[in-house]
């Protein structure tokens, strides 16, 4: 059997995603009560449990390096403004497609350093799709923990284009989309980090989101789509960052697979305001 073309520490990040996995199974399985956040968000015990399983399997890794999650109470900007190296983790990435049991959710967990994601694994526990990427490894999909690693790229920009959207929020600036990549594009309706890793492996072209997304809900898969030659970019066309200040709210972006176009000038040229 041919080794893995994944590095040891990627190999261990997708097994600590699969642990976190099989957790949220056992909840989807079952009948499970959801309760809202502060902020009105469901969270229900999937959530717990995979952040339970994931700090725990981290520490393991590294007890020193510090973790950013969604369901955990996050350090303050004084302290995270020090940080050069830390995970940054969402449990369960789209817990309303699991309250729905449509499928369409994932574990994200992403390594950043120096305010951009180095490392990214994404989970599906459903259908047991797993996505990894590290600077310079390449970007990879296995479709099952028994199945072999398959090498994943982006494809040039499709006409028509495909759009993948959210599934839970609405569709996006559709005069804006019209702008940056013409008419008569496909949409493909999609939960979670999915999105991203439909343009990795060349399904879509483009994502485009307006409105709140948090830090956890896009570094792992950034990692997996630049890894595989996209790139996700603000709306001034710049690469998303991350630990920016004491908010952990992305600003809007696009997803982009064909980076031989020049986005930021598509966008500088576009009326952001388009509904």
């Amino acid at each position: 059997m041919s080794p893995t073309p994944i590095s040891p520490l990627l190999q261990q990040v997708a097994a600590i995603a699969r642990e976190a996995g099989e957790a949220i199974l056992v909840v989807y399985g079952e009948d499970f009560e959801v309760q809202r956040k502060q902020d009105h968000s469901p969270v229900t015990a999937a959530d717990l449990a995979a952040q339970q399983v994931i700090t725990d399997r981290l520490a393991r890794l590294d007890a020193a390096l510090p973790v950013v999650s969604e369901e955990a109470s996050n350090a303050p900007w004084a302290q995270r403004r020090e940080w050069h190296r830390y995970w940054l983790v969402d449990p369960l990435d789209g817990t309303r497609e699991f309250i729905k049991r449509n499928g369409e959710f994932t574990v994200n967990i992403a390594l950043i350093e120096d305010h951009r994601p180095v490392l990214g694994v994404v989970l599906a526990p459903v259908t047991g799709e797993l996505y990894a990427a590290a600077r310079g490894q390449g970007a990879w999909m296995q479709a099952d923990a028994e199945a072999p690693w398959l090498r994943i790229g982006t494809r040039g920009l499709a006409a028509p284009a495909t759009v993948a959207g959210s599934r839970s929020h609405g569709g996006a600036s559709t005069g804006l989309l019209h702008q940056l990549i013409g008419d008569g594009y496909q949409s493909m309706p999609l939960g979670s980090s999915l999105k991203f890793c439909l343009v990795a492996r060349g399904a879509a072209d483009v994502y485009l989101r307006r409105g709140a997304t948090s830090e956890w809900d896009t570094a792992a898969a950034q990692s997996v789509l630049e890894e595989a030659g996209g790139a996700v970019l603000d709306l001034d066309g710049e690469p998303l960052r991350y630990n920016r200040g004491d908010s952990l709210i992305n600003p809007e972006f696009i997803a982009v697979g064909d980076t031989s176009v020049d986005w930021k000038a598509r966008l500088r040229a576009a009326d952001l305001g388009a509904p």
